[in-house]
């Protein structure tokens, strides 16, 4: 009987209404068409004043004023200052906020997990960030531990338990063969004798593992070209979907088209001067080696 009465308090204090904070607020917005947030007795709580208005865990908004963005809290605080130009809501409780080079993870009560100091930033396998500085690549948890230091040229995952990196142009495969999740072992210098893991080199076919079969001029000259699609991809990120304006309305007042032959400049200069792993990286890896 005890441990039925306690089963019917578990299964009523489950379903009891959470408070107000989390539970019953909800956006509205006013004739302008700005958003805020009222809570359950219809009290603003955030001031209809921004053009777009997400929810982040149970404690903040992401904000856009203007074409910036940043974060608030539940009474419309600010905890970030609305002042980058690209968001990304992660997992529902990281938000990625940054301009060009300035990059960085927040948690829900605008904490830094990650500095504002990446040129990207994006999820791994295993509860991992990839990061990128000054063309260098990085890992850290979701703790902001760095697991790896940005020294690498290229870092990716084709399987949860499988990394490569690329470092001094030589490529490298870190295969976890013990189940679970990837995760770095404790004594990363000494991974090679860990049995839990399997460390090749594959620095004798770098082509098959990074794509780029290829070796004479004229493919050379594709890879150059093919620098055209990121490019023109982020121009339009940058200009249109980051600013916050509707995909159809943007392209009808034709505002951004005057900013673009200049953006795109600056995009396709960034992929082609990438020193480690752009178009032209695997021409200067086989000169390194030459000269060596």
């Amino acid at each position: 009987m005890k441990k039925l009465l306690i089963l019917l308090n578990i299964f009523v204090i489950g379903f009891l209404p959470v408070s107000a904070d989390n539970t019953y607020m909800k956006t509205v917005s006013d004739d302008n068409g700005n958003f805020g947030v009222q809570d359950s007795e219809r009290n603003i709580i955030i001031k209809p004043e921004y053009k777009k208005i997400i929810r982040l865990g149970k404690s903040s908004w992401i904000v856009q004023k203007k074409n910036k963005y940043g974060l608030v809290d539940n009474c419309g605080n600010e905890l970030i200052k609305p002042k980058y130009r690209h968001v990304e809501r992660i997992l529902g409780k990281y938000v990625k906020l940054g301009n060009e080079n300035n990059f960085g993870i927040y948690d829900e009560y605008g904490d830094a997990v990650l500095p504002p100091e990446y040129s990207s930033i994006n999820l791994l396998f295993g509860g991992m960030f990839l990061t990128c500085k000054n063309y260098k690549y990085g890992i850290s948890d979701f703790s902001g531990n760095v697991l790896l230091e940005n020294k690498f040229d290229d870092i990716y995952m084709p399987k949860p338990n499988i990394m490569r990196i690329k470092y001094n142009g030589a490529w490298y495969e870190i295969e976890r063969v013990a189940k679970g999740k990837f995760s770095f072992p404790d004594d990363l210098k000494n991974i090679e004798n860990d049995s839990d893991f399997r460390v090749s080199s594959i620095i004798n076919s770098p082509a098959a593992v990074s794509g780029y079969s290829a070796i004479t001029f004229t493919d050379y000259l594709l890879k150059l070209f093919s620098s055209i699609s990121p490019a023109h991809e982020e121009t339009i990120d940058e200009l249109m979907f980051s600013q916050g304006a509707d995909t159809v309305s943007i392209f009808m007042k034709f505002a951004w088209l005057p900013k673009y032959p200049f953006t795109y400049a600056k995009k396709y200069y960034y992929y082609i001067r990438v020193p480690n792993n752009g178009p032209l990286s695997t021409l200067k890896d086989n000169l390194r080696r030459r000269i060596r």
